[in-house]
């Protein structure tokens, strides 16, 4: 039952995405030969940080979200919560379009280690990320330390560039995004049809 309710929640999701952005789509980054190019370039600018572009990250570029293999094996909550974040790339993209989010995403002020645009955009998708979690899991979910660090870590460590080194500001960010949260009906943040995305 449960998991019905939660594959019908993620299909809902995508169809609605599919009639807010014409041409979405979903991809999987090994069968992209851009991906994979993605993928070399990275390893050489992070000199070797950044080892797993392929295997652990979901990226948007345009209207298409390239997905990792392992993709359909996650759950659909996963899933779910993870297209709550890419669809704010998504719709990023749409404002920007390509090659102003190439530039300000990749290369102003710096494009790595400040990184400022890359860190407004990323805190927006965060935040939904934060926001959808808490939808699913509940807020106890989102106050946990290892959800907190996970997402600072992204901000200060190679996945995105080191793109904000400044840790402090970030914690401060993380924390005062989930005390804002209001608890929903069944103790969950918001519900379904007040959810942005």
């Amino acid at each position: 039952m449960l998991y019905a309710m939660s594959a019908a929640r993620y299909d809902d999701y995508l169809a609605e995405l599919a009639r807010e952005i014409p041409g979405f789509r979903i991809v999987r980054k090994d069968r992209s030969r851009f991906q994979r190019l993605i993928d070399r370039a990275l390893r050489i600018v992070t000199l070797g940080q950044m080892t797993s572009y392929l295997s652990s990250f979901q990226t948007t570029i345009g209207r298409t979200v390239y997905v990792t293999p392992d993709w359909d094996d996650r759950s659909a909550d996963v899933r779910y919560v993870t297209m709550r974040h890419e669809a704010v790339h998504l719709r990023q993209f749409r404002r920007f379009t390509i090659p102003g989010m190439a530039l300000l995403y990749v290369l102003l002020p710096l494009p790595m280690g400040l990184a400022w645009f890359r860190m407004r955009f990323e805190r927006e998708a965060y935040e939904e990320t934060i926001r959808a979690s808490a939808e699913v899991w509940g807020r106890a979910h989102v106050a946990r330390p290892e959800l907190r660090d996970h997402v600072i870590g992204a901000f200060t460590g190679p996945a995105y560039g080191w793109m904000w080194p400044f840790r402090a500001s970030l914690e401060r960010w993380y924390d005062q995004f989930v005390d804002k949260l209001d608890d929903g009906p069944s103790g969950l943040v918001g519900s379904e049809t007040n959810s942005r995305g």
